[in-house]
């Protein structure tokens, strides 16, 4: 009996706590909610230092013995990515004139990208030829579209036949064929691979429509720049489709628009204050931290449903919108606080993963998940006071 009336005298004092929280709220709502949105604004600037890190070594930690191995192998020779340019025939095969023409006129053309290095092609393979007592190296070829039967049988035959050429280059069937550029990233800034993929497809773009081939765009360059167009799509998609799922099941199961919009109010402060303190600490984007403002919207939609339906029941029980309000939150302060301070222990322990972008996702979760219940008890009951 004893414990039983400590129990309920803690309950009372945490009750009473709550309803004193709760007047101070909504008589002074007019400062919290700009207090709020100092705060919001303040945080939510950092917004403008995010960017997306495509740097494939990203996902090692510092000290991962591969990744110090694989640098010390670049130290030793020389650190290059590249971008492959694979080309596609359509028809016929790819000696034939107008491919190699195409193939002759990117080669050159490719010299001209961001931080290119080296190109390499059957254009520019280095043939040789003996002539009496002298050596002669040229080009394999020069001017696809002037090439007699015994030039192309021998593009053919080298393409086929030379261990640098073929099965890496150069298909030996002559199916496809390739042009790959060497890059090497000062490493001065984020939009390098952007800007090197950006002009990469502009001119496989040109090449295509100039002689009807179709090119294929690879390499590590390409690779790099995948995930940032994965995430920024995801972003534009997906998240919009969600928010738009979301809203019309909250809508269903409450069946008041104020409520959906209210939870809608707490969503988008949540994120933003995650993603703002995300880059006030200059986290890099990456298709696992990129996903946070997922993770971060399930849960202050969670914290947001748990006090509205208690709200809306009180009201349609016939309780005055305020006094059910001030119910609401007595009921589930706490277990909305301890579900959503666990789930940020929790995504906090992503710290100790080897891969640093998973101790973003879980550091800006937390963040995110913490904002939610914060504005889950405090933006959520100002909306609703004034809303009808």
């Amino acid at each position: 009996m004893k414990f039983k009336s400590a129990l309920l005298g803690k309950t009372v004092v945490n009750s009473e706590y709550v309803d004193a929280f709760s007047r101070l709220l909504l008589q002074n709502r007019i400062v919290f909610l700009l207090a709020s949105l100092i705060v919001v604004l303040f945080i939510t600037a950092g917004a403008k230092n995010l960017f997306f890190d495509t740097d494939y070594r990203v996902f090692f930690g510092a000290n991962n013995p591969q990744l110090l191995e694989f640098e010390a192998l670049q130290k030793t020779y020389t650190k290059v990515d590249n971008i492959n340019f694979a080309f596609d025939p359509i028809d016929g095969t790819a000696t034939d004139s107008n491919v190699l023409l195409a193939i002759e006129d990117l080669t050159a053309k490719a010299w001209e990208l961001p931080y290119s290095q080296r190109v390499d092609s059957i254009s520019n393979f280095q043939y040789t030829e003996v002539d009496g007592d002298d050596l002669i190296v040229r080009n394999l070829y020069e001017g696809g579209d002037t090439l007699d039967s015994d030039q192309k049988k021998l593009v053919e035959l080298v393409g086929s036949k030379e261990p640098v050429l073929a099965g890496k280059l150069h298909d030996p069937s002559h199916r496809s064929s390739g042009v790959n550029v060497t890059i090497r990233l000062p490493g001065d800034h984020s939009e390098e691979v952007l800007e090197v993929a950006s002009a990469a497809r502009k001119l496989a773009a040109e090449i295509e429509e100039k002689y009807s081939v179709k090119i294929h765009l690879g390499g590590v360059i390409m690779l790099n720049h995948a995930f940032q167009e994965a995430s920024m799509k995801d972003l534009a998609t997906l998240v919009p489709a969600m928010y738009f799922v979301i809203m019309i099941i909250s809508f269903v199961l409450l069946r008041s628009f104020a409520a959906t919009f209210a939870i809608l109010v707490v969503i988008i402060p949540s994120i933003l204050v995650a993603m703002g303190f995300g880059g006030w600490l200059g986290v890099g984007l990456t298709p696992p931290s990129a996903s946070a403002p997922t993770i971060i919207m399930t849960l202050a939609v969670a914290d947001s449903i748990h006090i509205l339906v208690t709200m809306l029941n009180k009201m349609r029980a016939g309780m005055e919108k305020n006094e059910a309000l001030a119910y609401s939150l007595r009921v589930n302060m706490k277990p909305v606080f301890l579900t959503s301070i666990t789930t940020a222990l929790g995504c906090l322990c992503l710290n100790f993963s080897d891969a640093p972008p998973f101790g973003d996702l879980g550091n800006l979760t937390a963040v995110g998940v913490m904002a939610a219940w914060f504005f889950s008890v405090t933006f959520l009951p100002i909306l609703i006071s004034f809303l009808p």
